[in-house]
């Protein structure tokens, strides 16, 4: 039996200590000039920025978790922690944005003032704010989907505090006010769009669905195919975290089982060839006297 398991996710502390700073300030100037303007908008809004600043802090504690050491309670550590910040991330970001296009669509027909030139530039320092703190995590989207949370939710914030300076400068010069919630419903649906994907993304790999960008009969051709193996069963591919994949799988060699120099081999090549990180391989003669309970199709 083979046990191989590699750690190699980026360290992104500097990243969520500065975007939590970043964006907690961002909060108190939004209550501070939405109460000087008396813009009730401004102040809701900080609102939902505090909910970026616990959404950050929730990614940044499962990110932490995540290199925990496994105990005897826990054999996996907390790896998981960073899959379940995703989804959470995930959910709260779909409220979120929901809630803005239910305001929107109440505003269409609403011919209320919108706020002035304090809000516009109290909205670029928003752009400015989530903006740099998603660059912060471009980096690590693509093979973390807690990071990929993180990004979205900044990224998601920067498109729409972008579209407030935008239409409210359009606004100022055409007193065209049904621009405001038109625009914010534009957004919301392009934000939706990607948060489905994540959302759809992290409850696969909550419910231990193979990760995205491996191909099991890919994996299941390479283990059939190494030397003396005549059948590869109860074969399992899942994420242990948002960065790292395990396998399980039941290799049959009759006439032998090539040894460690094998097993080493065949978790260093699913590695390399598969991303998968953490591979257990069990290795069985084929005996028809002690047949596997678990060779049967769909048996888990």
């Amino acid at each position: 039996m083979a046990h191989h398991h590699d750690d190699q996710p980026r360290d992104f502390n500097r990243a969520f200590a500065i975007g939590v700073a970043l964006n907690t300030g961002f909060v108190i100037l939004e209550v501070v000039f939405g109460l000087i303007a008396h813009s009730l908008a401004l102040i809701a809004d900080a609102g939902h920025n505090l909910s970026d600043v616990l959404g950050l802090l929730l990614a940044w504690g499962a990110a932490w978790l995540s290199k925990r050491r496994p105990s005897k309670t826990r054999t996996y550590g907390f790896r998981r922690s960073s899959i379940l910040a995703a989804l959470v991330n995930a959910v709260v970001l779909l409220l979120v944005t929901g809630g803005v296009g239910w305001e929107a669509i109440q505003r269409l027909s609403d011919r209320r003032e919108v706020a002035g030139a304090t809000v516009i530039w109290v909205a670029l320092a928003g752009v400015a704010v989530n903006g740099v703190t998603a660059a912060l995590f471009f980096p690590g989207r693509g093979h973390d989907l807690n990071i990929r949370g993180a990004f979205l939710h900044m990224a998601a914030d920067a498109g729409l505090s972008l579209g407030v300076a935008l239409t409210g400068l359009v606004i100022l010069a055409t007193d065209w006010r049904w621009l405001d919630p038109a625009a914010s419903l534009v957004i919301s649906a392009v934000i939706l769009i990607g948060t489905w994907e994540l959302l759809r993304d992290s409850v696969n790999l909550a419910l231990d669905a193979v990760p995205e960008g491996i191909d099991s009969r890919a994996v299941r051709a390479y283990l059939s195919g190494l030397p003396g193996v005549t059948e590869v069963h109860d074969l399992h591919i899942w994420a242990m975290s948002t960065t790292e994949t395990a396998l399980t799988a039941h290799l049959v060699m009759p006439n032998g089982d090539g040894g460690d120099a094998l097993l080493a081999r065949t978790c260093q090549e699913l590695h390399e060839r598969f991303g998968i990180e953490h591979a257990t391989i069990q290795i069985e003669h084929g005996d028809p006297a002690h047949p596997c309970r678990l060779s049967p199709e769909g048996v888990v």
